[in-house]
C-alpha cells in the first residue's frame, strides 16, 4: 500500500482512478513522454540553479536536454528531428530571460529554497509528497514559484483551471504547516516559460488561494485517499480517448 501521494498523483486519480491504479499500483508505464517532456525537464534543471553566477546555463541546458532525449530513444520513442532543433534553439533564447524576469516580478528578495521538499501527513498514516521549485522571501512574505514550460502561453481557462491551481494551493497548505507560517504570509504563482512566444518569454503571475478553496483542495485529496484505501477505482469514460491505455489490453 502506497504512503504518500503527489499532486501530480491526485491529477490522475481525479483524471480517471482506474488509470491511477494502472499506473501507480499496478506500475504499468503508459506515457513514457516526448520532445515536450525532456524540454520541461531541461529547463527546470536550468531553473534550479539559475541563481548561481558560476554555473553555464547555455551547457547545463544542452546537455540535460540531450540526456533526456537520449533516454526517450532508449525507451524507443520515436523523436521530431525538426522540433528537437528548433528546441535547442528556443530554450538556448529563453535562458537570458529567466533571472531578469524574477527580479522585475519580485525586486528586492532572498532566496528562501530551492527544490524544497514536501512530506507531510495527511490521514491515515498517510502523507503528502511533493517539491516546491523556487521560495523567495521579501520582508515576511514567502513566495511559492512553479515552473512551467509551454508553447506561446496559458489562456484564461488554462490559468484559471481547478486542478491547475491546486498544485499551488496544496504547496501552500503544507508549505505552512511545515514551516509554522500563516498561510496569510504566502504567496503562490506560476512562472510560464512560453518556447514559442514572440515576446515575454517568462511570465510569471500570481495565483490566489483562499480558505475555501484550500478547504476544496483537501476534501479532494481525502476522497481520493478514502476511494484507494477502498481499492475503489471507477473507470471514467469521458477521458478515454485522450488516454494511453484506451483500447490496450490493460483497458477495453
Amino acid at each position: 500500500m502506497r504512503q504518500h501521494i503527489s499532486f501530480s498523483e491526485l491529477k490522475i486519480w481525479n483524471e480517471c482512478a482506474f488509470k491511477h491504479k494502472l499506473t501507480y499500483i499496478d506500475g504499468i508505464r503508459g506515457f513514457k513522454g516526448n520532445e515536450h517532456t525532456a524540454f520541461g525537464t531541461a529547463m527546470h534543471y536550468v531553473c534550479e540553479n539559475v541563481f548561481d553566477q558560476k554555473t553555464n546555463l547555455s551547457t547545463m541546458f544542452q546537455q540535460k536536454f540531450l540526456e533526456e532525449l537520449t533516454l526517450l530513444k532508449k525507451d524507443k520513442v520515436d523523436l521530431n528531428k525538426k522540433l528537437v532543433s528548433e528546441m535547442r534553439v528556443q530554450g538556448e533564447k529563453m535562458l537570458s530571460y529567466i533571472l531578469p524576469a524574477v527580479k522585475e516580478t519580485f525586486e528586492s528578495f532572498e532566496v528562501f529554497s530551492v527544490e524544497e521538499d514536501l512530506y507531510l501527513p495527511i490521514q491515515n498514516n498517510k502523507k503528502f509528497k511533493g517539491y516546491i521549485d523556487l521560495v523567495l522571501k521579501i520582508d515576511n512574505t514567502y513566495h511559492i514559484i512553479d515552473w512551467k514550460t509551454c508553447s506561446w502561453g496559458w489562456d484564461m481557462k488554462r490559468r484559471t483551471d481547478r486542478m491547475t491551481t491546486y498544485q499551488l494551493t496544496l504547496y501552500k497548505h503544507f508549505f505552512a504547516k511545515k514551516h509554522n507560517i500563516e498561510p496569510s504570509k504566502i504567496e503562490t504563482h506560476f512562472a510560464l516559460l512560453k518556447r514559442t512566444a514572440k515576446k515575454d518569454n517568462v511570465e510569471i503571475f500570481r495565483v490566489t488561494s483562499g480558505s475555501k478553496k484550500t478547504e476544496n483542495a483537501l476534501k479532494l485529496l481525502n476522497k481520493a485517499l478514502y476511494n484507494m484505501d477502498k481499492n475503489v477505482f471507477v473507470k471514467n469514460r469521458l477521458s478515454c480517448r485522450r488516454c494511453e491505455f484506451y483500447k490496450t489490453e490493460h483497458c477495453q
